[in-house]
């Protein structure tokens, strides 16, 4: 999963690229991100070395003493994932606090390196890069190529006023209203589904709008002109959060109905990191650093409650 915008140092992300549509370049709208500490000072969680995870480290990543954590943000940035701070110089977001806290508790001193979502993938590949934390999720066609780590759900979300009076979980909750959605994306196909179906259950369809950008979503959403706003889960939390207009009544998988999609570290295959990151993930997730860090940005409801090392992944034949 690759996501894009344009960022200021109060940019608001909408329409992240879905899993299955990674091309997609989103727009986006300024707000205020009052609410989120966005400078360079970040006082990240760094938890002390645990040796006996930190041993299954290859040697050769020990000799060098730092984990080189590779992050497809270029000069754009997507929040909260990852993004620069109001120096446009630190890298911030979920995907760096993650990997600096992996890093501790792997006794290595992190090495951010923000680089394009291309050439994220040339660096794993050469090796430049000892692992990619950049919202990738797992597929079986990069299974190929990567072994995975999961530290996160890959979710849609549903966004609605902050007043509104709806949980969203099945077709027939948003039947006959009108929903905002990004043409072209993963999310715009299984709303397209969701409304068909509400048909088949003899309902109304859903009232799909297309907008030209974020803000004329908002805009739209705020006035009542929509119900709701269907997107990538970490925009709309990013939105929440710096914007408190609206909410989130519910969420669904980016895979769709018959699998739950994964965000996943990822380093070249066979590489030998894979069993360290998994087991520095699941001592973060036992000390309850992992929840801190999720929260930080608003992401706990795409928790998981362990790492899995190449789960099930999108398959080669999805659409």
């Amino acid at each position: 999963m690759r996501i894009r915008a344009a960022l200021t140092a109060a940019a608001l992300l909408a329409g992240l690229a879905a899993c299955a549509a990674p091309e997609e370049k989103p727009t986006t709208v300024a707000a205020s991100s009052a609410a989120l500490n966005t400078s360079p000072d970040q006082k990240r969680i760094v938890p002390a070395k645990v040796d006996a995870i930190a041993s299954l480290v290859p040697q050769a990543v020990r000799d060098t003493g730092k984990l080189t954590i590779g992050v497809g943000a270029a000069a754009s940035g997507f929040p909260p994932l990852a993004f620069t701070a109001t120096d446009n110089t630190t890298l911030i977001g979920n995907e760096p606090d993650l990997g600096v806290a992996i890093a501790g508790v792997l006794g290595l001193a992190p090495d951010l390196q923000n680089t394009s979502w291309e050439n994220l993938f040339v660096g794993l590949d050469s090796g430049k890069y000892n692992v990619g934390a950049s919202n990738i999720t797992v597929t079986e066609l990069r299974k190929q190529k990567y072994d995975f780590v999961t530290y996160r759900l890959d979710n849609l979300a549903w966004e609605v006023r902050e007043d509104a009076d709806l949980t969203i979980t099945a077709p027939k909750d948003v039947a006959g209203k009108k929903v905002a959605v990004s043409s072209g994306t993963n999310q715009e196909k299984i709303l397209v589904e969701w409304s068909k179906e509400a048909e088949k259950q003899g309902l109304k369809p859903i009232d799909i709008k297309y907008y030209q950008n974020n803000q004329a979503v908002y805009l739209a959403l705020g006035s009542g002109q929509i119900d709701a706003y269907f997107t990538p889960n970490p925009s709309a939390a990013y939105h929440v959060s710096v914007a408190g207009q609206t909410k989130i009544v519910g969420t669904y998988s980016g895979a769709g109905a018959n699998l739950q999609g994964k965000i996943a570290l990822t380093t070249k295959k066979d590489n030998g990191l894979i069993k360290a990151l998994a087991a520095a993930l699941d001592q973060l997730i036992s000390s309850g650093d992992y929840a801190k860090i999720l929260d930080r940005w608003n992401l706990r409801n795409e928790a998981v409650t362990k790492a899995e090392v190449n789960p099930p992944g999108l398959p080669i034949d999805n659409k």
